[in-house]
């Protein structure tokens, strides 16, 4: 049992309950019950404990020993708590500093979380850092370990040190970062081999071996390389600090007064103004009235955003005044917030559609959107900077005064909500239909065809009929103002190829980014994003868990990083190729990988569908329960995928029915799954058996809409699976060719077929 007092410095508190102290020994911050502490405001003790020998290390002290003469109505104990806590960061770096070697009777702190050794500024701390480099050689050993073979020692007479005077504020604040060669062993680190005599230095003069603790040393006898382990800490920084921080021309301004400074200042000048006359052309703001009592207005923000196109380009520069909407409460300002938008899966189908039935496809855009939409309750904000008092509140403050919005203003929380409204209203009243099951998907048939408006948030693309789309586009020109873009080209992040062939869906631009932002953009370049059975546990444990580790990468993260990068770097043309005339069934694939996460007994759930021939939907997700056996996690895979399937049905059937074309509501999706014995179950339905009885009947939900004539569970080749590229590391040739058959084709080599 350790002691149950510490003597310790007050810093602070966290809580009324809740104090934190410095422990003057090692620098550490702890924290305490405030009615377990006794407080003595006489006493001040010394940083790294009381020296009685006089070679003892200097100490970093105070000009002050206490802070009962500080006078509490001033800052200057404030000030003086705020060099006791800066003290506590130098000792973070530092962990030596405050700690005298010869009494350090245990080691609490683990050696993974140890802070490196790091460089001092010349002129300061020289004594430390000698006496430091004196102690190193006795680091690292057990405790109780002995040589073979005696060293000799020699005789010195203890030196008195020199006095010496307490380091400036000034000069602390000078201590520098890790250096460079931080990783790098010193041969001063480094134990003399064991049964060689060695000859110490009168400076080398070795401790009592019972006071010989290593802050290297843990009770399970491995010794940790500190220098290695602060490798990974900097590299994960300078990952973070590399994902945070871009060029300073990508750096979008924050304020006008940053507008202002900028070579670009004319054609931010210019958004500013045409931001202001569309909210004067909306009537946005109603009349400036004194706040009414118990209304709290919300606040303001300028947001500059540069548009590009799908080659990154800039082609146009956008001011908008927004509200702060986080101040406002919920039931009070706004009910609900909800706004459907058009979400990836059902974009891929509609460019199946358009190629499978020879269609046209037109993106429009409207104009301050969310200017359009009326407000449900209201809202009060306050007068922005800028904006002309009338004459007769000049002699008042402003800040009693606010504005009452009309209609709803970009950051509102229900702003998006009341857009959709007034767009679904227009919509509807000119003979749309849509469906709860894709609220963003509007319909419209007639005699010379149909129109298809697919809606993401102010993006509207256009589907359908030549004729349809251009009376489709003339009713929105009239009640908006649009822009037309003519052929969708660029949506949901996607760049659109419309080639004689087909269309191709790729994301070059953003993959080019990513890669110059990583500086990977010269990188050698690799066939597969994975190392050939990567997922082995008896290779590499720790490979299924390296996505998981977002919030603290190491370097074994990082490599698997960069594999996928280099991969990245060799198909940055590559997408997903929707051919003319292909097939339009639905068919789908479904397959697990078990215990992929060794550590928690968890399988993976991979399942790809495709229309056309083409991938159009696809997840590979970690199951959320253990599965006792390969077939039990392939139960539960294809469950995940019967799912998927009966949406992606009701989809399908609700816009081909409602466009007039063939309706799939009589031909079964086909499911293909590896696992003769998942299919044997599957289609038996739940059987209490020995080997079943734990398995939840919820998973054989796949039976029953195989029975109703959904779905039609069929077996397959493993090797012919293609969701089995979604549940494992696959060799290079499997690979390449699942990744062509689910429809993965290079722009280059589709631009030489079509020359």
């Amino acid at each position: 049992m350790g002691p149950q007092r510490r003597l310790g410095i007050y810093v602070g508190f966290d809580s009324p309950s809740i104090i934190r102290y410095l422990e003057p020994l090692t620098g550490d911050i702890f924290k305490a019950r405030f009615d377990d502490c006794h407080f003595n405001e006489t006493i001040f003790p010394p940083l790294g404990g009381e020296k009685s020998l006089p070679e003892a290390r200097r100490e970093i002290t105070w000009n002050v020993s206490t802070l009962s003469h500080l006078d509490p109505r001033t800052n200057q104990s404030e000030l003086e708590v705020q060099r006791i806590i800066h003290l506590q960061g130098i000792a973070n770096q530092l962990p030596d500093v405050f700690t005298d070697s010869k009494k350090i009777v245990k080691s609490h702190i683990p050696a993974a979380n140890n802070p490196a050794r790091i460089e001092v500024p010349e002129g300061q701390l020289i004594n430390i850092a000698a006496n430091e480099s004196k102690t190193r050689l006795k680091r690292g050993r057990p405790v109780g370990a002995k040589d073979k073979i005696p060293r000799k020692r020699k005789i010195q007479e203890k030196q008195v040190a020199a006095p010496e005077e307490a380091i400036p504020m000034k000069q602390a604040t000078n201590i520098i970062n890790l250096s460079k060669n931080c990783a790098h062993k010193s041969p001063e680190n480094e134990p003399p081999e064991e049964g060689t005599p060695e000859e110490l230095s009168p400076e080398e003069e070795q401790v009592p071996e019972n006071d010989e603790i290593s802050i290297h040393y843990v009770s399970t006898g491995e010794i940790w390389d500190r220098n290695k382990i602060v490798v990974d800490n900097i590299f994960s920084f300078k990952v973070a600090l590399d994902i945070t921080r871009s060029n300073d021309h990508e750096i979008e301004p924050q304020t006008v007064e940053q507008c202002r400074r900028r070579n670009d200042w004319p054609k931010w000048k210019e958004a500013i103004q045409a931001e202001l006359n569309s909210l004067l052309k909306r009537e946005v703001f109603g009349p400036i009235v004194q706040t009414p009592e118990g209304v709290m207005p919300v606040g303001y923000k300028w947001v500059f955003v540069r548009k590009r196109n799908e080659k990154n380009e800039i082609i146009r520069y956008k001011a908008r005044l927004v509200a702060q909407g986080f101040s406002q409460r919920p039931g009070i300002d706004y009910e609900e917030t909800y706004s459907p938008v058009m979400d990836a899966i059902t974009f891929r189908f509609l460019i199946s559609l358009v190629v499978t039935e020879n269609l046209d496809m037109r993106l429009m855009d409207v104009v301050t959107a969310y200017l359009y939409g009326s407000l449900d309750n209201d809202i009060y904000m306050k007068i922005p900077e800028g904006y002309k008092m009338p004459e007769a509140y000049n002699s008042k403050s402003r800040n009693m005064y606010s504005i009452k919005l009309q209609r709803s203003l970009y950051g509102l929380k229900q702003s998006g909500r009341m857009w959709y409204n007034r767009l679904s209203e227009y919509l509807l009243k000119e003979g749309f239909e849509n469906n709860p099951i894709c609220p963003c998907v509007f319909i419209k048939k007639s005699e010379s065809g149909f129109a298809i408006v697919a809606v993401y948030v102010d993006d509207l693309n256009l589907v359908g009929t030549p004729e349809e789309l251009t009376k489709t586009a003339d009713y929105l020109k009239n009640e908006f103002e649009m822009k037309d873009l003519g052929k969708t080209k660029f949506c949901l992040g996607l760049q659109i190829e419309h080639l004689p062939d087909g269309i191709l869906i790729h994301q070059s631009t953003y993959t080019e980014k990513v890669l110059k932002h990583f500086h990977m953009d010269k990188a050698h370049p690799l066939s597969t994003p994975m190392v050939v059975r990567s997922l082995d546990v008896k290779k590499d444990p720790f490979s299924p868990s390296r996505s998981w580790y977002s919030s603290a990468p190491t370097l074994r993260h990082w490599n698997g990083v960069k594999h996928v990068l280099r991969y990245l770097r060799g198909t940055t043309d590559m997408g997903l190729f929707y051919p003319n005339k292909s097939n339009p069934q639905l068919v789908g694939y479904a397959d697990a990988g078990y215990l992929s996460d060794p550590h928690k007994g968890r399988s993976q759930t991979g399942y790809l569908f495709t229309c056309g021939n083409t991938a159009i939907s696809w997840r590979s997700v970690k199951q959320t329960i253990s599965a006792t056996s390969s077939n039990h996690s392939e139960i539960i895979a294809i469950h995940e995928a019967s799912r998927e399937c009966v949406w992606l049905r009701s989809v399908i059937q609700h816009i081909r029915e409602k466009c007039g074309l063939s309706s799939i509501k009589d031909n079964p999706t086909i499911l293909y799954e590896d696992n003769a014995a998942c299919i044997t179950q599957i289609r038996g339905g739940y059987i209490k058996g020995d080997r079943t009885k734990h398995i939840s009947p919820k998973f054989f939900y796949t039976h029953e809409l195989q029975k109703s004539g959904d779905i039609d569970v069929k077996q397959i080749r493993s090797s012919e699976n293609l969701a089995d590229i979604f549940t494992k590391s696959l060799p290079t040739t499997t690979f390449k060719k699942i990744v062509h058959s689910i429809g993965m084709r290079r722009l280059k080599d589709l631009l030489i077929l079509n020359n």
